[in-house]
């Protein structure tokens, strides 16, 4: 490479900020241009790509198709890989230290400036181990057409460098982890409730405000961590802790010390990654070194959620062959030098990335199909999940999420290290839904399909999945017994959908089949085309994601169709099941002779057999022989199962087809296989009670939610209030005077309330379909008044991106559904005012019409009533993060029943009252502020 001296140089194209069908440009020369979306369009065709921030988003605020531009987030994501930056020109403006944009006009300002100081700070440490192959991979990404690789270049001081496709197998260069003896037991030493008081305040520093109920509910949380007296009887505390309380510090004091004092971590899970990444962040009150906090706090999550370098390593192969793949690649291997633990999910990749350079080559790169190799894989020493894992071994805090938890658990433990001995469960109000999503089950055509591609790999198409074969041969070739079982798995397997499944099941018999249909011949398939025509022929169209009918009474052939299919999974399962318990006498058998790499291989393989294949099979075959026998479990009072049959849909086309088995009470489940075992556990959240009943019917909730009420000793209670002053710092009301069905005026009120707002608010939609009308309705008006509106399932950015914005956005406003409810952590005028458009009552469905049922009692809607003041009072929560935070929370339906909105915070009093007035009082109060 020769030695030139850097120079700043930008794309020869104007850079364009664009707001709802209106943009500005500013071109080289200086000239700044605001036009609507048909000026740019004529501008933008004589011009050269210009640059963007956001590339999908300005896109779609234009109205104008997809077109050539360079985009600074990719800029960004080159040159501080792995650092965050809100995906706007006030979060770049935010991450470069410069001055925020108060116009439009000013945004276009700010994005040439962002782009110059991104490449001065290039050039400034393009000595960097960082940036040793910076220049050549840029001149790689260049030759696929990226934007900005000759500014890159020229900032490094390389304006001629070649490409090298080396530059991607960044795998050679990370470091490699090093194996460590598994843990001893833990003891069993208690936490007294002063010694937890000792450490919050340690914790907090003399300078913390005052917080009473934080210190009480780090007293009450050691209860959680006493010795445990009797095998399957864990300590359990339920602590209510409203908002504001500081529950994250307040639960983290107690679980420090019991991991310290007995030398095994504590597991804190959570619902959300927005919670994960606070609870890590709050760690460094315990661990300020960073070095320390990673030794001491790990963030644990599923292996589909970390970069998988083989996949890497092959998709480079392909990328270094020519095409666009090689912009995203070069990407991540930039990311993949700096990240800190090689999480996509949550974790320090840009959310934003994957819509600018597609998934395939970004999210894509996991192993999200169960196909790693383990310790056959040439990586699997730099792998950054086994890093994690090993990591997490000796740490005193591990993050997880509920779902791993509950599916590690099944599973009978979490890797090579167990079953953890304590846990903290935060968001403690969403473990039913997380538990009934685990211990589901899915006789559907993804699922099968699925476990078709598993075993046999790709058949055709340009996929990277690796087959069984191709996992195991190694482990198997010189022993024919398995050899043949394997052989016979994997033949079996064509009884599973084949590619086209979900076509075929719509077309009808042809003549040139003997009068069948396509597919008819595969026992999945003629299955599936039978739950199909059930469903079409009883199931009422729904504006809503899925159409669904009970199983019972059966179309003609659906029985047999079931029992022949039974039989072919069977012939699948046989020789798997034979498979993995002969790997495992290897474990026995060879003891004194396998190396510690070929061991922790086999172990792998048997797990991975057992969770991607024959648990799976084994309950397929419990649905299909309920179905063949016409015995299928209606999920009354007292029965364990429901049943029915789905057709999925997306944006009007169908998706998925099948069966589907959930458990009534899927907290089960949770108690049996997650609790018991445990010798503690905290369950905590800020709205774990019902808010309506009398003191014992608030707490009966809880344990029903949580699972407690299946344990053998009662759950420790604690309730915390929060410190806020809700009366003070929030009005509610119901707007009287809108019509709720009529979209022009349901639009025109939140138009109204924003307006009245001036921007900060969050409208939460039950539907999507309203959702998107009201975007198309309001969004040029408040534009002209200033206000962005950004919109989950219009914007071209994923929920995270979008909320991001928002908060950065202080006078922004954001439409969502039910991810907004409770997942928006937003603290500070960026958020004070919420309207929702009708009262969000769970959805009628079979499950739902089960649960009623079971939960009910002699009032079955009251399961209903409890259920949508959860939802009404988490949505409220969103309001006051902060004792200075002042809002409005607006329920745009008349209909809505006083019974529930007696749900929310003490003293918040509802008024009821006429769209202008509630507009007004919400001016005002805001104003008062």
């Amino acid at each position: 490479m020769s030695a030139h001296r850097p120079r700043l140089v930008l794309p020869d194209g104007p850079v364009l900020a664009a707001r709802h069908h209106r943009g500005a440009l500013l071109f080289p020369d200086g000239e700044l241009v605001v036009e609507e979306t048909r000026g740019l369009r004529a501008r933008l065709k004589q011009a050269p790509p210009p640059i963007v921030c956001h590339l999908p988003a300005t896109a779609r605020r234009l109205g104008l198709g997809p077109f050539p531009a360079a985009d600074i987030l990719e800029l960004f994501a080159f040159v501080r890989p792995a650092e965050p930056v809100v995906a706007s020109p006030r979060g770049l403006a935010e991450a470069l230290g410069l001055a925020p944009p108060d116009s439009l006009e000013d945004e276009a300002v700010t994005l040439r400036d962002a782009a110059v100081a991104l490449l001065r700070a290039l050039a400034a440490n393009r000595a960097a181990p960082l940036n040793r192959e910076a220049a050549r991979l840029a001149a790689l990404m260049g030759s696929a057409g990226w934007a900005w690789a000759a500014p890159v270049m020229a900032a490094l001081g390389a304006p001629d460098a070649a490409p090298a496709p080396r530059a991607l197998r960044v795998w050679e260069v990370l470091p490699e982890w090093d194996e460590t003896a598994r843990p001893p037991p833990p003891s069993h030493h208690p936490v007294e409730p002063r010694e937890a008081r000792a450490r919050l305040a340690q914790m907090l520093g003399i300078t913390a405000e005052d917080r009473p109920g934080q210190a009480d509910l780090a007293s009450a949380a050691t209860a959680a961590f006493a010795p445990r007296e009797r095998a399957g009887v864990p300590r359990v505390v339920l602590a209510e802790a409203g908002t504001g309380t500081g529950k994250t510090a307040a639960y983290l004091a107690p679980a420090s010390l019991w991991a310290e004092r007995n030398g095994a971590p504590v597991w804190i899970s959570t619902y959300t990654r927005n919670l994960q990444r606070q609870v890590d962040a709050e760690s460094a009150r315990l661990w300020p070194e960073e070095a320390e906090r990673r030794r001491q706090v790990v963030i644990r999550k599923g292996r589909e959620n970390y970069l998988c370098l083989l996949n890497l390593e092959d998709a480079a192969s392909g990328a270094t062959r020519g095409g666009v793949a090689a912009i995203a690649l070069g990407l991540m291997a930039r990311w993949a030098l700096a990240t800190r633990d090689g999480d996509m999910a949550g974790g320090d990749l840009p959310g934003w990335l994957p819509e600018l350079v597609g998934t395939a080559n970004t999210l894509g790169l996991a192993d999200r199909r169960g196909e790693c190799i383990h310790s056959a894989c040439p990586h699997w020493r730099t792998c950054f999940i086994e890093r994690t894992i090993r990591r997490a071994r000796s740490a005193r805090i591990v993050v997880a999420n509920h779902a791993l938890v509950m599916v590690q658990a099944a599973w009978g433990g979490l890797d090579e290290t167990g079953l953890p001995y304590r846990y903290v469960f935060d968001e403690g109000h969403h473990l039913f839904d997380a538990a009934d999503s685990v211990f589901a089950a899915a006789l559907s055509g993804a699922e099968t399909a699925e476990l078709r591609r598993w075993l046999r790999g790709a058949e055709g198409g340009r996929s990277r999945a690796r087959g069984l074969r191709r996992r195991v041969e190694d482990l198997v070739s010189d022993r024919p017994p398995l050899a043949k079982a394997l052989a016979a798995a994997v033949e079996a397997a064509r009884a599973l959908p084949d590619q086209g499944w979900l076509a075929r099941l719509a077309e009808p018999a042809r003549p040139e089949l003997g009068g069948m249909a396509p597919g008819a011949e595969n026992p999945s398939e003629a299955f599936l085309r039978l739950v199909r025509e059930q469903v079409l022929a009883r199931a009422r169209d729904s504006d809503s994601a899925s159409r669904e009918t009970e199983v019972r009474p059966m179309l003609p052939g659906l029985a047999a169709a079931a029992e022949r299919l039974d039989g072919a999974l069977a012939r699948i399962e046989a020789p798997l099941k034979e498979l993995r318990e002969g790997l495992a006498a290897r474990l026995d058998d060879e003891a004194e002779t396998l190396d510690s790499a070929t061991r922790q291989r086999i172990e792998s393989v048997c797990r991975s057999l057992a969770r991607r294949a024959l648990d799976p099979l084994g309950a397929w075959r419990g649905m299909a022989r309920a179905v063949a026998a016409d015995a299928t479990e209606t999920g009354g009072p007292g029965e364990t199962f429901v049943d029915w049959l789905e057709i999925v849909s997306r944006s009007g086309h169908e998706v998925d087809v099948g069966m589907r088995r959930h458990w009534v009470d899927p907290t089960a489940p949770f108690a049996r296989v997650v609790a018991e075992p445990a010798h503690g556990m905290l369950v905590t959240s800020a709205t774990l009670r019902d808010s309506a009943g009398d003191e014992e019917a608030r707490w009966q909730a809880a344990e029903e939610i949580t699972g407690a009420i299946h344990l053998l000793a009662p759950a420790l209670r604690a309730a915390v209030p929060s410190p806020f002053d809700y009366a003070g710092q929030t009005r509610a009301f119901v707007v009287t005077d809108v019509a709720r069905d009529d979209a022009a005026q349901v639009a025109a009120a939140y138009r109204v309330l924003f307006e009245a707002s001036g921007g900060g608010a969050l409208g939460l939609f039950t539907a999507i379909a309203r959702l998107r009308e009201v975007h198309r309705r309001i969004a040029a008006p408040l534009e002209a008044a200033g206000i962005t509106l950004l919109a989950q399932h219009v914007d071209a950015m994923d929920n995270a991106t979008l909320v991001d914005v928002f908060r950065a956005e202080e006078d922004a406003c954001l439409l969502g559904t039910d991810a907004m409810r409770d997942g928006v952590d937003v603290p500070g005028r960026s958020l004070r005012l919420i309207v929702f458009d009708r009262v969000p009552w769970p959805r009628p469905t079979i499950l739902h019409r089960a649960r009623r049922a079971r939960f009910g009692g002699a009032r079955p809607g009251q399961i209903d009533d409890r259920i949508t003041r959860a939802r009404l009072r988490q949505a409220f929560g969103r309001l006051i993060r902060k004792a200075d935070d002042r809002g409005c929370f607006v329920l745009l339906d008349s209909r809505a029943p006083s019974r529930l909105l007696a749900g929310l915070p003490e003293g918040v009093a509802v008024q009821r009252a006429g769209l202008a007035e509630v507009a007004e009082a919400i001016r005002r109060f805001l104003a008062s502020g």
